[in-house]
């Protein structure tokens, strides 16, 4: 039969040669369904500790686990003193939030906060992102401009020179 709580996590062996057995706290954890149980552990145990214990009794993943005691969340590292977490204090779990907002596309001109305008900001030279101030090429001095320039210049040259009519002499 499973009883309502978690004893200690220290071995027996050791309890029973020392002298000076180790002290014991009781604290109360609310899982994600809102079930409050409570778990007996040592006053010296660490968080990573505590979550794995939380984790094999709800039957979720330690990875996905997270403890959070007076509205900050508690780094696995830490020990559980750290936070000042006593006999009878309540911890909750709580699990990663993933995704969010897409973030803003901000203009990537030097100190311009505006937004990039979408496809028409985009540089197709220096793959920037820029506002409807500094999308034309001349505005941010795109650093392939002149190079851009005098390539579009020879195709154009090549072009013509091959459209070129030439006129026969003699008839």
């Amino acid at each position: 039969m499973r009883s309502g709580s978690i004893s200690s996590i220290s071995s027996t062996s050791s309890r029973a040669s020392s002298a000076e057995a180790e002290e014991t706290m009781q604290i109360f954890v609310k899982n994600i369904a809102g079930d409050t149980f409570p778990i007996t552990i040592p006053a010296s145990t660490s968080v990573r500790t505590l979550r794995s214990l939380v984790a094999i009794r709800n039957n979720l993943p330690e990875t996905e686990l997270r403890l959070a005691f007076a509205g900050k969340h508690l780094s696995p590292s830490e020990p559980l003193s750290t936070y000042n977490i006593t006999r009878e204090s309540t911890l909750h779990v709580t699990l990663p939030l993933r995704g969010g907002a897409p973030k803003k596309i901000r203009c990537g001109f030097k100190d311009c906060k505006d937004a990039a305008q979408r496809i028409v900001g985009d540089c197709g030279f220096c793959q920037g992102h820029f506002c409807g101030k500094h999308r034309m090429l001349e505005s941010h001095n795109c650093t392939g401009l002149e190079d851009c320039k005098k390539e579009e210049k020879d195709r154009n040259k090549e072009k013509l020179e091959s459209e070129r009519t030439v006129a026969i002499r003699g008839i």
